[in-house]
């Protein structure tokens, strides 16, 4: 393997069964480049304590870096606020990329941990707008450039 720094990347996108329907989202131009560079997987959901399958959940009032100010929360469709789980995931990943001195991350779009760009509304209806998830909120304000699957 090339002399290149590691990147953190949403575990799914590299096959493993961690979202939230219990399934895998793997994706090709992802696994090709983990041929080529060390890719380090990470689900900042089960990493925050929360099993798989469980709820989905999506952010509302705002977008991931309003969870962390408690300014949003991140809800499941019953109404149960999983901002707790959604936080205490995004530190330890930021634990991870610390460690291993990480710059830059690919992660799964629209997701409301790793969503780059692009989140679900909040209303379960499948709409979409312009914001991060709660990890990938957190990684930027730490200095570290995110990538979504969908820009590779």
């Amino acid at each position: 393997m090339p002399n290149k720094k590691p990147k953190i990347c949403s575990a799914c996108l590299l096959g493993t069964n961690c979202r939230y329907d219990g399934a895998a989202k793997p994706n090709e131009k992802v696994l090709a480049i983990a041929k080529e560079e060390m890719l380090i997987p990470v689900c900042p959901e089960q990493l925050g304590g929360q099993a798989t399958p469980r709820p989905n959940a999506e952010i509302s009032g705002g977008e991931g870096a309003d969870v962390l100010a408690g300014r949003a929360k991140v809800l499941e469709p019953d109404g149960g606020d999983v901002s707790v789980n959604f936080i205490s995931g995004a530190e330890e990943v930021l634990k991870i990329a610390k460690l291993f001195d990480i710059s830059e991350a690919i992660l799964k779009h629209r997701s409301p941990s790793c969503g780059c760009g692009q989140i679900y509304d909040g209303s379960f209806s499948k709409k979409t707008v312009k914001g991060d998830g709660v990890t990938a909120a957190l990684l930027k304000q730490n200095g570290i450039k995110i990538i979504s699957e969908e820009d590779l």
